[in-house]
């Protein structure tokens, strides 16, 4: 009689181990699935960082052009380095190259200027989750958004009334860099990272 008990427990315990084992798959495979989400997550937003970088480095070569180009007028030095330079091209279309590079494409509120010295991008996931245990994640794809900033570098001093209009202002750079330009001799000038410095912006913290 013992040995009958024995064998009834033990088959009484088989479901219940079925059903553990059935519990920790799914937790498993639910694991799994977050897992997947947090990486589609992750590949968004670095997406969106390089696009938003993108279009900013744009903006700055086009504004360091500028500045070359009116090299001669430092009246216009600060205009340019404040962002406003005439002649300033689209630089959107280096968002939408990035982020195809990096398998997204630009969605939702696009690739708009955050003033005349930023860009803000979203992007979205080209790739899916993929399918797994939580219902929807076949067709769920991950959006994301980035504002990179234009910081200029350099400073000048115009010279005051009676100054020599031949003399270009010196400019002083990141790290006290001094620049003494002579309209007679500019083989060597700033390159566009000397001028401005290209960085994502600081993520708003929520109140709420």
């Amino acid at each position: 009689m013992t040995r009958f008990r024995r064998y009834g427990d033990a088959g009484q315990a088989f479901p219940i181990y079925i059903t553990v084992v059935g519990g920790l798959l799914f937790l498993t495979f639910a694991y799994f699935a977050v897992g997947q989400a947090a990486a589609n997550r992750n590949g968004a937003q670095t997406a969106a960082d390089a696009a938003a970088l993108a279009a900013a480095q744009d903006r700055r070569d086009q504004l360091a052009d500028a500045w070359v180009k009116d090299l001669l007028d430092p009246t216009k030095w600060q205009q340019i380095l404040d962002g406003n330079a005439e002649g300033l091209g689209p630089s959107c279309w280096r968002a939408h190259q990035l982020a195809a590079q990096n398998d997204a494409q630009v969605a939702g509120r696009g690739c708009i200027p955050d003033g005349p010295l930023g860009f803000t991008v979203e992007v979205e996931t080209n790739k899916s989750v993929g399918e797994s245990i939580v219902p929807g994640t076949e067709q769920q794809k991950a959006n994301a958004t980035a504002t990179a900033v234009i910081e200029p570098l350099c400073t000048f001093e115009l010279p005051g009334d009676g100054g020599d209009e031949n003399v270009l202002p010196a400019l002083t750079c990141e790290d006290e860099v001094n620049w003494k330009l002579d309209p007679d001799d500019l083989d060597v000038l700033p390159k566009p990272e000397d001028l401005f410095d290209v960085h994502l912006a600081e993520p708003q913290a929520n109140d709420e």
